[in-house]
């Protein structure tokens, strides 16, 4: 079974379907009869926290030993109504794809 819950953002509202059988899933009470559910917080709120792990992923990976010209960072973001944005995970583990490239070369070493 499936919910919507809404976000506010700057330019309007978000309307999210998430499923109940999730992991972490959280059902917001609702009004009788309330079809949307209102999350508390904003949509980019929610999405600070997948932010700073990118910011994190991007800082490790544009190191100085690697030193790519290219670092390129892919992965699923689920929306949760306790938690906000999660990265979201496919089979049992988390779902991140990194890919680094070289126009000049590889990677320093030393």
């Amino acid at each position: 079974m499936t919910e919507l819950l809404r976000w506010e953002t700057d330019q309007g509202p978000v309307v999210v379907e998430v499923d109940e059988e999730d992991a972490g899933y959280a059902s917001i009470s609702a009004k009788p009869g309330e079809v949307v559910k209102d999350v508390k917080g904003s949509f980019e709120d929610a999405l600070e926290r997948v932010r700073g792990a990118a910011e994190s992923a991007l800082a490790t990976f544009r190191d100085e030993v690697l030193d790519p010209d290219e670092v390129s960072i892919e992965f699923g973001v689920k929306l949760n109504a306790e938690a906000g944005a999660v990265i979201a995970k496919t089979s049992v583990e988390g779902h991140l794809v990194v890919g680094l490239r070289w126009t000049r070369g590889g990677p320093k070493h030393g």
